[in-house]
């Protein structure tokens, strides 16, 4: 967060390939395979397809992959661009970067060049992918999923190539094509792949709605470092940006994607917004952060509801070491009761703790959830049941929202929004209502925020 006195995103390789991992960091997996039909037995496709296999678990892991998202362009490609889909001249390559004598793919001059990546190379029109230091990795940390949306990413630069997004067109044209867009337009392909796969489309892989939560945490990972600046010609989007694209795609299909522009797509990644905000890394301390945050979050919350035609009541806002005692059930480390209209803050450990490792907005979306609940029964609805959990996580969207745009006081900063996905993907405080429940999913908590921080109040549906 920042708060600043009312008075006082390999870029010259853009053009020869669209590199699209970072190192990765997670939580480990319950391995659950997302392989659904196994041919010979051994684990997926068969890989001989694929240039350098050593034939391994990840190679066929990633072959199989690769096999259905042909089949899913071959059958899609046709309706949505009145064209025939035409698979890669060059083809896909497998790369072991741990092995110095190892053949370099094309567009490199060594394998090491592809250590921790995959890439998609249009002037050779190939995929290649690290089977030594990434594809197990995303494997480990976030499932085979992860590698689902990797390559599915990859393909989706190749089908800009096919539709006519040609190397000098994005270079003479920097302004209309600029990276974040080409990123955020391969990531809703991928969502839109996702989803056929989820649907039971697909010929060898299956996925789940609940099962896409851990993989998401991949796009968190695959963010730009905070502070990438959305006009930087390496920008691939923040955490927000990236994980918007990839949901578009999965709910809304290849229409919004194959037409998206700079017009129609709002993108949030910003640089610091000052120097003090840049050597804190975007973070306030925890104490604070929640000075700070609860008189605007009391001025917005009271906007909104007067603004209804009703009376804001203000609720009084506690610490303590302890747990909420005043809540009936467990709402996490911050509630909100109902009978005495006040907040409770446990500040004894887990809540600093998410403050550290997650980042200070992460206490201020659970924060500002449990403002969303003071709402609800400012207005008369219910605390408690899926709309109210719908509602909470749609408010806390839209009082983030209306931060997205402020220039003066209390503003984000650049990973903020960011703090505020990995959170809601993480655990369901967010969306807690009066009774303890919560939107199951994290991918479902995060579309709700994101409504109601794209598109404000008037979206949550009160």
């Amino acid at each position: 967060m920042h708060l600043r006195s009312v008075l006082a995103l390999i870029a010259p390789a853009l053009f020869v390939m669209t590199a699209c991992t970072t190192t990765v960091a997670g939580t480990p997996t319950n391995g659950d395979t997302v392989v659904t039909k196994d041919p010979d037995g051994q684990g997926g496709v068969d890989p001989s397809f694929v240039h350098n296999t050593d034939g391994g678990t990840i190679d066929r892991l990633a072959a199989t992959v690769v096999t259905d998202v042909k089949q899913f362009w071959d059958e899609t490609f046709p309706t949505a661009f009145d064209d025939q889909w035409e698979d890669l001249d060059g083809g896909y390559y497998s790369v072991d970067t741990a092995d110095d004598d190892a053949k370099a793919p094309p567009c490199t001059r060594r394998a090491s060049d592809v250590e921790g990546n995959a890439f998609y190379c249009p002037t050779e029109d190939v995929i290649a992918w690290d089977r030594a230091a990434l594809l197990p990795v995303l494997k480990e940390k976030f499932g085979e999923a992860a590698v689902m949306f990797v390559l599915a990413h990859e393909m989706g630069h190749a089908v800009q190539r096919r539709t006519g997004l040609t190397i000098d067109e994005q270079r003479d044209n920097p302004e209309k094509y600029p990276t974040i867009l080409i990123e955020a337009q391969a990531d809703c392909y991928a969502g839109a792949f996702v989803r056929w796969v989820a649907d039971g489309k697909a010929g060898h892989l299956k996925i789940s709605k609940d099962r896409l939560d851990t993989a998401m945490e991949a796009l968190v990972m695959f963010r730009d470092p905070v502070g990438t600046e959305q006009s930087d010609q390496d920008a691939h989007g923040d955490a927000f940006d990236r994980v918007s694209a990839f949901q578009d795609g999965y709910d809304q299909g290849l229409g919004l994607c194959k037409d998206m522009s700079l017009e129609n797509r709002t993108f949030t990644q910003r640089g610091f917004l000052s120097a003090d905000d840049e050597e804190r890394g975007g973070n306030l301390p925890f104490e604070t952060l929640l000075t700070t945050i609860t008189p605007d979050l009391e001025a917005f919350y009271k906007t909104t509801v007067t603004g209804m035609g009703k009376q804001w009541v203000t609720p009084s806002v506690k610490t303590s070491d302890a747990a909420p005692e005043c809540a009936k059930t467990d709402q996490g480390p911050i509630a909100y009761c109902p009978e005495s209209r006040e907040i409770d803050v446990a500040t004894g450990d887990e809540l600093p703790r998410l403050h550290t490792e997650i980042g200070d907005f992460a206490t201020g979306t659970i924060l500002a959830s449990r403002f969303s609940m003071a709402a609800l029964a400012s207005i008369g609805k219910p605390l408690d049941g899926e709309e109210a959990q719908r509602a909470l996580l749609c408010l806390t969207g839209a009082y983030t929202g209306m931060l997205i745009t402020r220039q003066e006081g209390f503003a984000l900063s650049p990973g903020d929004l960011d703090e505020a996905i990995q959170v809601l993907l993480r655990f369901d405080y967010p969306g807690r209502d009066a009774e303890g429940g919560a939107v199951p999913t994290g991918f479902d908590r995060v579309a709700l925020f994101r409504t109601g921080a794209l598109q404000g109040v008037t979206a949550c549906e009160l």
